[in-house]
């Protein structure tokens, strides 16, 4: 085959691009091409439930142990991945946010759930809602230690002023 132009050169003179053998190699070159991007569409599909899975594991985990016995046990979700695998991409851990019977009890409760929904690098809005709940609970039980306390200092007023009435 020539190349027409200055300086024409003989190109590969078997070559022929008309031929059967250059049409099935086409063919099968451009089979496994398709097949390749297949696969590779597979191993990102992979890859990136790999990453969901670890970000989730480690977000539910930051939850468990900074909320200790106040959190309940991890539940996942999964999904099955296009290579027949099941991967976490989801979970939740219950978080007990619960009055206790006296307000330093709560104070200190509180402090540690809220300290266990906004433990991950990355809180969801579920985190957010259960954190703002536990700090309006604390705000609360210290209102209530600070009338308590207010109280027990107006008792000896009190009886002060009856005294001198008497």
């Amino acid at each position: 085959m020539f190349v027409p132009g200055p300086g024409a050169y003989l190109i590969n003179p078997s070559f022929n691009p008309a031929s059967k053998d250059n049409l099935s190699y086409n063919q099968t070159s451009c089979a496994k091409s398709k097949d390749q991007i297949e696969e590779q569409k597979v191993r990102m599909a992979v890859e990136r439930l790999k990453r969901i899975e670890a970000r989730v594991i480690a977000h539910e985990m930051a939850h468990k142990v900074v909320g200790g016995q106040y959190a309940g046990a991890v539940r996942y979700e999964y999904t099955r991945g296009p290579d027949g695998r099941l991967y976490i991409t989801g979970g939740e851990v219950s978080i007990d946010v619960s009055e206790e019977p006296t307000p330093e009890e709560t104070i200190q409760k509180m402090e540690i759930v809220r300290r266990a929904a906004l433990a991950p690098a990355d809180p969801s809005p579920q985190d957010l809602a259960v954190a703002q709940t536990a700090t309006i609970k604390e705000m609360r039980a210290r209102l209530e230690l600070w009338r308590k306390k207010f109280e027990e200092l107006e008792k000896p007023s009190q009886q002060n002023k009856l005294s001198k009435v008497a």
